[in-house]
């Protein structure tokens, strides 16, 4: 037992964060025969000032994470969700302010792609269709006595572009097996991130749309003819440079490759002009 207090001396915790994962919820906001959604999902880190719990079995500091799943369903109803990243700042701004003895929290929420259902250009007051243009999603973290910070992104795209693509001129080794292209398939799963400075009078949902509706262009290119991309790397620079130029904020893109090959199809007696392609990786 003693050795036991001796060791524990000699032991520094570097990381005491400890929380809440997977909090689903979905919440309602009513205005009269128009309803609108917000299906969210959340996890919630906190640091607190001591490491009593896992030094010396004392719990009298800790907060269930069971609480905190609660504290995030009461803010759901009490603050509403107008955007993931005020509901996010909102839960912190709630550990911050009603618990002295939390140091640090970072609340991390996505949200389901659902669109309002539309036909003939009439919205439907109730009624939603999930729609997978990239999964949304934000992290707010916040100090005692320090200001928020915000960052935002899009994952789980899924993008393709059929031609005006190729991949030539690269570096040959005797390792190197794969033929140079100049008219392949380009498709991939995009991940994107961007922070935000000061966290006062941001519209999150107009920053989120200019950000998507880059990263389309960038991809695309002019919807006649397109835009020739010679590698992923060149795409991301091109999504990065036209984000950039319109909101000026640090951004992270990711690319993974997604790789179509022509099947050879004469053994069939059929030709095939880059018609029927075999997904090779993902």
């Amino acid at each position: 037992h003693k050795h036991y207090h001796s060791i524990n001396e000699d032991v520094e915790v570097l990381n005491s964060e400890y929380g809440k994962n997977v909090i689903k919820l979905l919440r309602i906001r009513r205005d009269d025969k128009k309803h609108f959604i917000k299906e969210v999902e959340a996890c919630v880190h906190i640091r607190l000032d001591s490491v009593n719990e896992y030094m010396h079995r004392d719990n009298s500091a800790v907060i269930p994470t069971d609480t905190m799943k609660n504290i995030v369903l009461a803010l759901a109803k009490c603050k509403g969700i107008q955007t993931i990243e005020q509901f996010a700042l909102d839960i912190c701004n709630h550990f911050i302010s009603s618990y002295c003895h939390v140091l640090y929290v970072k609340a991390y929420v996505q949200e389901v792609p659902w669109r309002r259902l539309e036909k003939n250009g009439v919205p439907h007051v109730h009624s939603f269709i999930c729609v997978p243009e990239g999964i949304r999603f934000c992290e707010a973290e916040q100090c005692q006595n320090g200001c928020p910070l915000v960052l935002s992104g899009i994952k789980e795209l899924k993008l393709k572009k059929t031609t005006q693509s190729g991949f030539q001129g690269f570096h040959r080794d005797k390792y190197t097996t794969i033929p140079e292209r100049t008219d392949r398939v380009l498709s991939a799963e995009l991940f994107c991130k961007w922070s935000y400075g000061e966290c006062q009078d941001i519209d999150f949902d107009c920053v989120w749309d200019t950000v998507h509706e880059c990263v389309l262009e960038a991809f695309s290119g002019p919807p006649d003819c397109g835009e020739y991309s010679p590698s992923h790397q060149k795409t991301v620079n091109n999504i990065q440079m036209l984000t950039l130029a319109k909101i000026p904020q640090e951004i992270e893109v990711t690319l993974n490759n997604i790789y179509y090959d022509v099947i050879d199809l004469k053994k069939f007696g059929l030709t095939n002009d880059k018609e029927v392609r075999d997904l090779l990786k993902y």
